[in-house]
C-alpha cells in the first residue's frame, strides 16, 4: 500500500501527462481550425496554401483510386528495411571502432566527412550504381542513417565511466565482458537516441530517394503534385507523411519505455 506522498505524487505525474498530451493535440486542432478559416475567409490563396477540406477530400479521392494505401505501404516498407539495416550495421561498426580504438582514430575524418556530404549529391550515384528503383532509394536512406547510427552509438561508449572500466579491468574482466557487462547497459539512453534519430534519417532519405526514381510511395506523390501543380496533392503527401512520422517515433518511444524497464 503505498503512502498518502506517494499516491499524491503518483496523481501528480498522470495529471502532467494528461495536460502534455492534451496541449500537444490542442495546437493540432486550433492549427487546423485557423488554417481552414483562413481559407474561408479567402485570407489565403488555396491554390497555394491548400485547406484541411481540400486535403481531405484529396485523401478520400487517392483511396478511391484504389492506390492510396499502396504508396503509403511502400514508403513505409523503405523506411522500416533502411532503418532496421542503419541501425544493426551502425551499432555493429560502432562496436568494431571501439574494440580497435586505432581503426577508429584512422575512420574517424572519413565518418565527419560522410556526416557532413548532402546524401542528395550522391543520388545520381547510387542510381547508375543500383538502378532506379527501390533497391537505389534503400541505397540512399541506408547510407543516411547508419552514418549517424555509428556516430551515436560510439558516443555513447566514449560517454561510459571510465572508472568503471578501470574497475571491471582490475578485477579480470575480459573486453567482452566490459562490453556486454558495462558498455552496452551503459549506452542503452544513446542507443535509443540513435534510434529517434535514425527514424527521421530513414525517412529523409527514402523521400528524397522517391523524388529522384520512384513511381511510387509519398514522396512520388508530392513530387507528381508539384509537377502537375497540385498543391493539394503535395500538401497531403506531406500531412501523411507527418502522420507516418509520428506512428514511427512513438513505436520508438515504445521500445524506448520496454528497454529501460528491461534495464
Amino acid at each position: 500500500m503505498f503512502s498518502l506522498e506517494h499516491q499524491n505524487y503518483l496523481k501528480k505525474i498522470r495529471r502532467e501527462k494528461w495536460f502534455v498530451l492534451i496541449c500537444q493535440v490542442a495546437i493540432i486542432v486550433i492549427f487546423l481550425i485557423v488554417w481552414q478559416l483562413l481559407a474561408d475567409f479567402k485570407l489565403i490563396n488555396t491554390f497555394i496554401f491548400s485547406s484541411p477540406k481540400d486535403v481531405l477530400d484529396t485523401i478520400i479521392n487517392l483511396h478511391n483510386t484504389n492506390n492510396f494505401y499502396q504508396h503509403i505501404w511502400i514508403t513505409v516498407y523503405e523506411t522500416i528495411v533502411s532503418f532496421t539495416m542503419g541501425t544493426l550495421l551502425g551499432c555493429v561498426i560502432a562496436t568494431i571502432l571501439w574494440w580497435n580504438k586505432i581503426l577508429y582514430r584512422i575512420c574517424d575524418p572519413y565518418l565527419t566527412i560522410l556526416n557532413s556530404l548532402p546524401k542528395v549529391a550522391l543520388g545520381p550515384i547510387i542510381i547508375i550504381w543500383s538502378g532506379a528503383g527501390m533497391k537505389s532509394i534503400i541505397l540512399m536512406a541506408l547510407f543516411i542513417s547508419v552514418i549517424i547510427t555509428i556516430i551515436n552509438v560510439y558516443q555513447g561508449f566514449m560517454e561510459v565511466d571510465a572508472t568503471k572500466i578501470k574497475l571491471m579491468q582490475s578485477l579480470g574482466a575480459t573486453k567482452r565482458q566490459i562490453y556486454l557487462k558495462l558498455m552496452v547497459p551503459s549506452s542503452i539512453g544513446n542507443f535509443i537516441s540513435a534510434l529517434k534519430i535514425n527514424v527521421s534519417m530513414s525517412l529523409i532519405g527514402v523521400i528524397m530517394g522517391e523524388f529522384l526514381v520512384s513511381k511510387e510511395g509519398i514522396g512520388y506523390l508530392i513530387m507528381y503534385g508539384s509537377q502537375v501543380f497540385n498543391l493539394d496533392l503535395v500538401i497531403t503527401g506531406i500531412f501523411i507523411l507527418c502522420i507516418v512520422a509520428t506512428i514511427m517515433y512513438y513505436l520508438v518511444c515504445y521500445v524506448e519505455k520496454k528497454l529501460i524497464k528491461y534495464d
